[in-house]
């Protein structure tokens, strides 16, 4: 046993309480997710993330992706703080002769101000790598929005509207319907 260390054991609690007609379930700390979903199922209720997986009830990219970025993101800021605590510790060292917290919090300080940029550069990278039709449809709406903005003939922006669509979904035909005026500028 490690001294100074206090050790809170929740096993001992396991109760569970179901409402089957507001369908939910209230657990105690200790009970383990096979014991609860053993539960619920018995009232015909299924735990959310077994739910989930069972009846398909997510948008699975959107998980991988999150892991992905946040995976990534958090094993990159722990790498950031580990490295930049033991040298700014190694310099502040050298410097006084002695350590300081002030290490940890420039540390801190750090990783806090890295989070925002780094995380949009992950999200970026794993786009353009792992979801490449999505970005690229992205970048081309944005792309086609510029153009609206400067065209003023109908005619040329209804054929470039076509041709965006045509390139970006690939579908077997595409057309532009447009309703005729009633001759009035709204």
């Amino acid at each position: 046993m490690v001294e100074g260390v206090v050790v809170v054991d929740l096993s001992p609690m396991k109760g569970v309480w179901i409402d089957p007609e507001a369908r939910t379930a209230r657990a105690q700390a200790g009970l383990l997710w096979g014991e609860l979903d053993r539960e619920t199922q018995t009232f015909g209720l299924a735990v959310t993330g077994v739910a989930i997986l069972k009846y398909r009830l997510h948008e699975i990219d959107a998980i991988i992706n999150r892991t992905l970025v946040y995976g990534l993101l958090t094993a990159s800021l722990v790498l950031v703080y580990v490295v930049s605590v033991v040298l700014l510790r190694e310099l502040f060292f050298g410097f006084t002769g002695g350590s300081s917290q002030l290490v940890v919090v420039a540390s801190t300080l750090t990783v806090a101000a890295l989070f925002g940029p780094l995380r949009r550069r992950i999200q970026g990278a794993i786009d353009r790598h792992f979801y490449r039709s999505k970005y690229d449809a992205a970048k081309t709406l944005e792309a086609f929005s510029a153009k609206l903005r400067d065209e003023t003939d109908l005619d040329r922006l209804g054929d470039e509207l076509v041709g965006v669509v045509c390139d970006t979904m690939q579908p077997g035909h595409a057309s532009l319907w447009l309703r005729p005026g009633r001759g009035k500028v709204r």
